[in-house]
């Protein structure tokens, strides 16, 4: 496979990103965890489309591509999300990440992780955090454990339920 190059994202990348997402939930649904997006494509409900189009917006967004084509996407922001308890120091929190369908097994997550942790790293701070459903089969936590995160704590926003992954830099 080609190189995975990553690019900073723009608000032209919102269609991209919703390919991603419906990708995401017809996968999701033939696995039978609809219970972490549901089982409706994003781009057929009006308010996540609006959601995608923020993270489109978002100055953290960075596209992973392979050979020009988007593969794979990333947020990095200095804040974590309101359901999250605070870290008590600065770090980079993972506000997205979501690869192509189709690049599954090709290490696009693994490199879009590891610009995040060298991001933090740029930026002098020792801490990333991501968090992930924590429903489902697991494999989504075993994936992040995989990639060197640490569980740390779970928390629950109207019955999703997400957990809440660490790693220091360095």
């Amino acid at each position: 496979m080609e190189q995975i190059v990553i690019r900073s994202g723009d608000s032209g990348d919102a269609d991209t990103l919703l390919g991603f997402f419906d990708d995401a939930v017809a996968w999701l649904v033939t696995r039978g965890s609809s219970g972490q997006w549901g089982t409706e494509p994003w781009s057929a409900i009006p308010k996540r489309v609006e959601r995608v189009r923020g993270m489109a917006a978002d100055p953290g967004l960075r596209i992973a591509e392979v050979g020009g084509e988007p593969v794979g996407a990333l947020i990095v922001t200095e804040e974590c999300p309101v359901h999250v308890p605070k870290a008590g120091e600065r770090e980079i929190y993972i506000g997205l990440l979501i690869t192509s369908r189709r690049f599954t097994g090709h290490g696009v997550g693994a490199r879009l992780l590891e610009y995040a942790l060298d991001e933090a790293g740029r930026r002098g701070i020792d801490l990333v955090r991501v968090d992930c459903w924590a429903g489902g089969d697991g494999q989504l936590q075993e994936y992040y454990e995989g990639q060197g995160f640490k569980p740390t704590v779970r928390f629950n926003v109207d019955g999703w339920i997400g957990q809440v992954f660490e790693q220091r830099v360095g």
